[in-house]
């Protein structure tokens, strides 16, 4: 079901609509952008109206995919930002996509998604210097500068049991909704962890597990020990020890695996904070409308955008 637009009202968990962006150095021109991620399970949707070093989130809108067609629920979702924020589309200059969005019609852009994770993390927190996006099919770690920039990366493979994926799977085989995973795995006061790195074996590990009547809040606080573990050795394989590392994508708001990445980076003595944020989810669309606001600014600025018939 697609979750319905909304503008950029005020909430006590995020920051100022008006934001300071640093990366935009160059001119004051007033740019309406939109960002579009299409993710393997959801498309995230944002809108933004930047202006010099100002930016100002003007709405949002997310959905799952599931066997929808990507290019209708685009679509879609570009109607409903601008519905939400009272704009035609005439009203837009750039329309960015980023994930598997690159063959989107009526796009004027595309972004890696390294990238707009990037700038979009440090849009949610000016202090971050990692990111760790988890996604549907894989966990990656990304060291950042200041201004968003992607210094170095690593990434799991699409089999490892580290993904949304196969914690939706897992849900299923405890009977338990997604949105309890967090909270059921805090319960958990003998965490039994998965062996395997393979989600098909990891998987049968887990039906070993209910098998032997484990606890689903022991299961899942093991499972997200284990998930912990291999994505702090990605944060490690790239030099992250310390500094802020913010999370994106699906399992940002995942309570019990952000419990389970703090206590193991404490066992492990690593000088990192992790955090992460309501609206952790849309980093990739943030970063897509920033980054093609500000490649719609440069164009601007150096006389290469078609004149207006």
């Amino acid at each position: 079901t697609a979750r319905r637009a909304t503008n950029g009202a005020p909430d006590p968990r995020r920051r100022s609509r008006f934001e300071h962006v640093a990366v935009f150095q160059g001119g004051d021109f007033m740019t309406v952008s939109i960002g579009v991620d299409v993710g393997s399970g959801v498309i995230k949707t944002a809108l933004f109206r930047v202006e010099g070093e100002k930016s100002e989130w003007l709405s949002r809108w997310d959905a799952r995919i599931r066997q929808r067609n990507t290019f209708a629920l685009v679509e879609e979702s570009v109607k409903s930002v601008l519905d939400s924020a009272g704009l035609a589309r005439e009203d837009v200059d750039y329309v960015a996509t980023t994930g598997e969005g690159e063959s989107l019609p009526d796009a004027t852009g595309h972004f890696y998604s390294m990238t707009t994770h990037a700038r979009g993390a440090l849009y949610l927190n000016p202090e971050a210097r990692a990111v760790l996006d988890i996604g549907a099919l894989h966990g990656r770690a990304i060291s950042i500068d200041g201004k968003g920039k992607v210094l170095t990366y690593r990434m799991t493979s699409q089999c490892a049991s580290g993904s949304g994926q196969f914690l939706e799977n897992i849900s299923r085989y405890l009977g338990i909704a997604q949105d309890e995973i967090g909270a059921l795995s805090q319960q958990a006061t003998k965490p039994e962890k998965v062996s395997s790195i393979c989600a098909v074996l990891a998987e049968t590990d887990v039906i070993n597990m209910v098998s032997r009547a484990i606890k689903p809040s022991d299961i899942l606080r093991g499972i997200h020990e284990s998930m912990a573990e291999r994505l702090i050795k990605l944060l490690k394989s790239i030099d992250v020890k310390r500094g802020v590392v913010m999370m994106t994508g699906g399992l940002a708001l995942d309570a019990g695996l952000v419990s389970a990445l703090q206590d193991g980076m404490v066992q492990q003595k690593m000088e990192t904070t992790v955090t992460a944020h309501a609206d952790s989810l849309y980093a990739g669309a943030i970063g897509a409308a920033l980054w093609g606001a500000f490649r719609h600014g440069k164009l601007k600025e150096r006389g290469l955008l078609p004149k207006a018939s």
